[in-house]
């Protein structure tokens, strides 16, 4: 009898540390899939950056009006820069103040004639919305890891391990009421 009580108590304990297992294993996949896909995000964020520059070069000319929009591209370009990788929430922040300020560039360009004819600022208004839309597809990616990973650390019985091993729900990638209101373009009569 003793020998069939150690062998149910053995078959349970290996039961129990698969299950653990399994579920150690299915908060890693997903706890590394959100880092996969911001690190896509970072990938598209980093080319943006890069275009911008170019961006600022060939518009500063023509767009003597716009000096604000200009200089907050400026400022928000170095303040993603030097933003720790780490700090996703900053990065979304930086990244949905770029997007409006690109909105706003590219709804003014109507006004300036002579830029819109320009073949460097075309190129760099098609790249850099090519890039946004990435982004916007990648933001996908993104929040649904993010969900997955939200919804899993709340149901049992990964919630008895995910506490333990220090997992917290992560913010979803939203867009700030201000990027969603239309650019307001007023053209000079």
């Amino acid at each position: 009898m003793g020998i069939i009580l150690d062998a149910v108590v053995g078959i349970i304990v290996l039961i129990l540390l698969g299950l653990f297992v399994n579920i150690y294993n299915g908060l890693i996949v997903l706890n590394n899939n959100i880092k996969k896909a911001w690190a896509d995000i970072d990938v598209l964020l980093q080319q943006r950056h890069d275009e911008l520059g170019k961006l600022i070069d060939t518009v500063s000319g023509y767009m003597k009006y716009e000096k604000g929009v200009m200089t907050q591209i400026t400022q928000l370009r170095s303040a993603w820069m030097t933003t720790p990788q780490n700090d996703v929430q900053a990065k979304m922040q930086t990244s949905n103040q770029i997007s409006a300020a690109l909105k706003s560039i590219f709804a003014t360009f109507e006004n300036y004639p002579d830029l819109k004819a320009n073949a460097s600022f075309q190129q760099l208004q098609a790249r850099i919305s090519e890039i946004e839309t990435q982004i916007a597809d990648r933001r996908e990616f993104y929040n649904n890891a993010v969900n997955m990973f939200n919804i899993r650390i709340k149901v049992i019985p990964y919630n008895f391990f995910s506490g333990a091993l220090g997992y917290q729900t992560q913010p979803l990638f939203s867009v700030p009421e201000d990027v969603r209101q239309d650019v307001k373009v007023q053209f000079d009569q």
